[in-house]
């Protein structure tokens, strides 16, 4: 059996109530449930959306470095009544659906839209994902397709990777298979994808070419699509090839971090694919499991892992260095400050931490430390 480090997140949870905090200690090793940041909903936020446009499934959050929010919804989700001003003809006031792409400042202001089908492209039917690189081009999935699109800040398409409507496998170079996430490395201007609502893999592309570099799947060893998945995932078990892969971050000192939905765990790497660790998070649970999405505090040495589980409503934190669960927060329900169908978690610069909800939920939070 190969060596790992399985580490099994049922932590004692006197840790889970979390104390007051102003700001994270400077050393990972120092967290503990009393110094980590207490987080409650922020209710000015956000404004109203212009133009009576409304956002569908929340599917993508992204912050830059003037801490502007970038968010892709998936307007196919609303329904009739939910748009019914641009039905033809209107069967209500409101609303409009809003451009997939929105670019908000600070305050939430919305600063430009874009998005949807073009010349030149295939545009998506379920968007999923959005990054920003180093290099200001933006990056988009699909959670039901199989190709990734690159664009510049203002919408135009400069490069598609994979093939509209072609899934070839986990194991095939060119194709992907529900691409989810991203990650763009800046020293090496490579791409990470969560290639995973299809496929069960990590896969790398250099991001100005989209030329194929490596690929992994689960402890870094080759993706067998044949594999069939049992649930409930048992930790002292635990599978051997990825379920769903939904979330991806990469650190400022060159690790990858991946979000195994329906495997309920995370995963640590190094950039080449060399398996570190891993750490489940309520392994009992069913349905779409627990590995939502990922996001790093703002600290120097990013202490903490911020995985968002839409199953069980929460925001669950991690300690990055060895995945030890800290605390979390949130809960059930469509009061501000609750989750339904939690999805997408980022943060910012100045101490915020924004959500998004898919499902039933379609809305953005924005969250402070006390």
């Amino acid at each position: 059996m190969r060596n790992r480090m399985n580490v099994v997140g049922l932590a004692t949870f006197a840790l889970l109530t979390v104390a007051c905090a102003s700001e994270v200690p400077e050393q990972a090793s120092e967290l503990t449930s009393e110094t980590l940041p207490a987080w409650e909903i922020d209710p000015t936020w956000p404004p109203t959306l212009p133009n009576d446009w409304i956002l569908g499934d929340i599917r993508g959050m992204f912050i830059d470095e003037d801490d502007h929010l970038w968010v892709v919804h998936m307007p196919s989700s609303l329904t009739r009544q939910e748009i019914g001003a641009e039905q033809d003809p209107p069967i209500a006031d409101c609303c409009f659906t809003a451009p997939p792409v929105l670019e908000l400042d600070p305050e939430g202001n919305v600063l430009q839209a874009w998005g949807g089908p073009g010349e030149g492209y295939t545009w998506f039917d379920q968007e999923h994902g959005i990054y920003l690189d180093h290099n200001g081009f933006i990056w988009l999935g699909t959670s039901n397709g199989n190709h990734v699109m690159k664009f510049t800040r203002e919408g135009e398409h400069v490069l598609t990777i994979g093939e509209p409507g072609i899934n070839m496998g986990s194991n095939d170079p060119d194709h992907l298979g529900g691409p989810a996430n991203f990650f763009v490395e800046p020293s090496t201007n490579e791409l990470f994808i969560a290639d995973g609502y299809r496929n069960r893999r990590v896969v790398v592309y250099d991001a100005a070419t989209g030329e194929y570099q490596r690929h992994w799947g689960a402890y870094g060893e080759p993706p067998d699509d044949e594999y069939r998945y049992q649930y409930p995932v048992r930790a002292d078990d635990p599978p051997e090839q990825y379920s769903t892969v939904h979330g991806i971050v990469g650190s400022d000192d060159g690790l990858i971090y991946v979000a195994d939905r329906r495997g309920n765990r995370v995963q640590a790497f190094r950039q080449d694919g060399e398996y570190l660790m891993e750490r489940f998070v309520r392994p009992e649970t069913g349905g779409s499991g627990t590995g939502f999405s990922l996001g790093l505090s703002r600290d120097p040495e990013q202490s903490i892992l911020y995985l968002i589980d839409g199953t069980n409503q929460r925001v669950w934190m991690l300690q990055r260095d060895d995945l030890e669960i800290l605390g979390r927060f949130g809960r059930p329900g469509r009061q501000a400050g609750e989750f339904i169908r939690a999805h997408m978690v980022v943060l910012d610069s100045r101490g915020y931490l924004y959500t998004g909800e898919a499902g039933n939920g379609r809305r953005m939070q924005r969250f402070k430390t006390k």
